[in-house]
């Protein structure tokens, strides 16, 4: 069912376009993420207690921003599913349009305002 009453096919594209780039924004930090994630050494010798511990921290930040990434690309996935469905642009809760300066702060947002705070 193609509920396309106020998006052309030309604000539908730089949505698309948008969250291509979000994506390939999401790969570029991955790869510079990578070196975070690796196991922390155990050798006392070669790392302070403290310097130990930071290690360990900034692992597990990394580890919670990887995560994040993943809930993004979810998110982005989801998005373009709606697209296919010719849902983009229509609150996932209520089915009202969300505004168009909503997604284009996030194209990928499901939600309109209202649903998004609970109101």
């Amino acid at each position: 069912m193609q509920r396309f009453t106020e998006m052309d096919e030309t604000t539908l594209a730089r949505y698309r376009d948008a969250l291509i780039a979000a994506l390939d924004a999401l790969d570029a930090e991955d790869r510079l993420g990578t070196d975070g994630q690796k196991t922390v050494t155990l050798d006392q010798q070669s790392v302070g207690r403290l310097s130990r511990m930071d290690a360990l921290q900034g692992q597990a930040m990394a580890r919670a921003t990887a995560a994040r990434r993943e809930a993004q690309r979810s998110r982005i996935a989801a998005a373009f599913a709606r697209m296919e469905d010719g849902e983009y642009g229509y609150c996932t809760e209520c089915g009202e349009e969300i505004a168009k300066g909503r997604l284009d702060f996030d194209p990928a947002v499901p939600t309109c305002i209202s649903c998004a705070t609970g109101g």
